[in-house]
């Protein structure tokens, strides 16, 4: 497997995992799996959300990834514009918190700050939620750039310090995947780059021993969110697997299994990910006159994250002719 298939698995595996689990939003622990007692499942579709159809999650996932290639870096006024006008064409699904900083007319560097002087609280996980396209284009760059990049990205719409610092890890650890590397193994020489003052509160939902019943917050903040993903990981020993798990815990999970995804899609690689879950995958993106993803292009901006050319198009769209695919 290499740097290419593992790129292209992480950013169409947060999708998939976007999708799979936004019928099962706010449901109970264990619905997934009565659903699809085979524990893996198909793209079924409910709450709203038509099979395979992604969320905000995944929607301003691509504007991020979007705007990277555009502006040939980080540009972040840029991605707040484009937050900005996603907001303003009514997505089916856009977080409370994330609502309020996009909608509340404050220039892009002082939205979210505000946000959180006001209200105290910003640790969601609605920055972890997009962070896979950006994690594919950093991770070249070294652990010192990808985390501050997470950090910097973060703080557009998340003004809590913990958010930032959750997002700098999953950047990490996606890298040390897309490397070949052990993320779970990574832990420990990430969370001594994390914030000090943030460091010990990782520590405990990131243990090796450490269960979604343990957390202390709904899985929509930051830290069980990000925790889950990892113990769905550790847990499982497959791309499929660990997508179910991290469904099967419920609450929000969508979000959950974005991030799980994504991390599993970075270890496992494109091929891994199955076709009954890929073939009906579509991203529409509010505010772009209609647009709609599909996997292959989803595909497509991986491999130009991860600093690719562009292939020429063949029968397969994951990485190249020779590829496989299973479904």
């Amino acid at each position: 497997m290499n740097r290419t298939d593992r790129a292209v698995g992480a950013v169409v595996g947060s999708a998939v995992g976007d999708a799979l689990g936004a019928p099962f939003e706010f449901g109970a622990a264990g619905v997934f799996t009565e659903r699809f007692p085979d524990g893996v499942g198909t793209m079924c579709g409910g709450g709203g959300w038509d099979p395979g159809e992604a969320t905000d999650d995944t929607q301003m996932a691509v504007l991020v990834g979007e705007s990277l290639l555009e502006r040939a870096g980080l540009d972040l006024p840029d991605i707040f514009d484009r937050f900005r006008r996603w907001a303003a064409g009514d997505p089916k699904d856009i977080g409370l918190q994330t609502e309020d900083v996009l909608t509340s007319g404050e220039p892009w560097d002082l939205a979210a700050a505000l946000h959180f002087q006001i209200n105290g609280r910003a640790a969601g996980n609605g920055s972890l939620m997009r962070a896979t396209p950006p994690a594919v284009h950093f991770a070249r760059a070294g652990r010192t750039p990808t985390m501050d990049a997470a950090r910097r990205i973060a703080a557009l719409t998340h003004g809590d310090r913990a958010a930032w610092e959750g997002t700098a890890v999953f950047h990490e650890l996606v890298r040390i995947a897309l490397d070949g590397g052990d993320p779970l193994a990574a832990v420990p020489e990430t969370l001594a780059e994390v914030h000090a003052d943030h460091r010990a509160r990782w520590a405990v939902v990131l243990a090796p021993d450490w269960h979604p019943d343990d957390a202390t917050e709904f899985n929509g903040a930051v830290w069980p969110c990000l925790g889950t993903a990892l113990w769905a990981l550790r847990t499982t020993r497959t791309y499929e697997s660990a997508l179910a798990a991290a469904v099967d815990v419920g609450g929000d999970t969508d979000t959950v299994a974005a991030v799980t995804g994504g991390l599993a899609g970075a270890v496992y690689g494109a091929d891994a990910i199955p076709e009954r879950w890929t073939r009906p995958l579509h991203v529409p993106l509010p505010g772009s006159g209609g647009r709609v993803l599909r996997a292959a292009e989803l595909a497509s901006l991986a491999r130009k994250l991860n600093g690719d050319e562009a292939p020429a198009v063949d029968s397969n769209p994951w990485t190249d002719p020779k590829a496989t695919h299973k479904g």
